[in-house]
């Protein structure tokens, strides 16, 4: 079994710190129906489904309900389970870990270190370094292109620093 991680960490890649904690109507109004429920109802997409699976593109992968960075496009990998894999997220405060028991098996729930959404399971048979295996529903994933990414930094940047 994973042994449970703590938010909060220093790492320096995690986007927030801050937690967001609403009610469940509140992230109704706030999260599609699809959304809502695998991120705050804990539930499933069927396998094979997400536009993100077989995804090979460079870039950051975000929580679709909060926005926290979970994980890096090189940390994927094709693992053949029907959902997007990885083998480490972005720091150790972007996931948080919990026993999951449900449906007869003995499981480790990853859910998101800012919003507690479920995220899916993670499991011990990764390829290196780690060993792990994120297996993560894609509906509650949100995916940044790095060349994006880096022109939205551009453009903020000049608007801080009067450039």
């Amino acid at each position: 079994m994973i042994d449970e991680v703590k938010p909060g960490s220093d790492d320096a890649y995690s986007s927030s710190e801050e937690k967001i904690v609403l009610s469940n109507e509140e992230w109704k109004t706030r999260l599609s129906p699809e959304v809502y429920h695998i991120a705050r109802e804990k539930g499933t997409e069927r396998p094979f489904s997400s536009k993100f699976e077989h995804s090979l593109e460079t870039g950051r992968y975000y929580c679709a309900a909060c926005g926290n960075a979970l994980f890096e496009s090189d940390t994927k990998f094709e693992s053949g389970c029907g959902w997007p894999s990885f083998y480490q997220p972005v720091s150790k405060s972007s996931i948080i870990y919990a026993p999951d028991n449900s449906h007869g098996m003995r499981r480790t729930e990853v859910m998101c270190g800012r919003c507690n959404a479920h995220l899916g399971h993670v499991f011990e048979d990764g390829p290196p370094p780690t060993g792990l295996r994120y297996c993560i529903n894609g509906v509650v994933l949100d995916f940044q292109k790095a060349k994006q990414a880096e022109a939205n930094y551009e453009t903020n940047h000049k608007k801080t620093s009067g450039s």
